[in-house]
């Protein structure tokens, strides 16, 4: 398998969830503009708790406070290369810095958590 994805983890205020998906179309555009093959943005729907299956809930693993949910996305790329020279381009894009300046910002990017990934099944 040729692709490579990024994923993110992100704890956001239920309140700021709007606000976030204006800013992830707008990131999207940018993110395919210099050849993202797909770029996914979903909020968390039912990522309580499941005590009878023992896992650990999205909000568990984010550390999301009473007042938050989580953002899971992820970035699919066509390979770790084409992904390296994508995020360069888009991390000097102005249009990129204008949108992540401090006053811009909706979530804490200390709090997200991110890194790229080899495919191992796709079905």
């Amino acid at each position: 398998m040729s692709h490579y994805v990024d994923g993110f983890v992100i704890p956001i205020a239920k309140d700021r969830v709007d606000d976030y998906r204006r800013l992830a179309e707008k990131t999207a555009v940018i993110w395919k503009e210099y050849g993202a093959l797909e770029y996914w943005e979903c909020v968390g729907d039912d990522i309580d708790t499941q005590p009878d299956c023992g896992l650990r809930s999205f909000l568990q693993l984010a550390n999301a406070k009473a007042d938050e949910t989580v953002i899971f996305a992820w970035v699919v790329f066509e390979s770790r290369e084409k992904r390296d020279a994508v995020n360069a381009k888009i991390c000097a894009d102005p249009r990129l810095q204008e949108l992540m300046k401090p006053e811009n910002q909706i979530f804490d990017n200390a709090r997200m958590a991110c890194g790229g990934f080899r495919p191992l099944v796709r079905a």
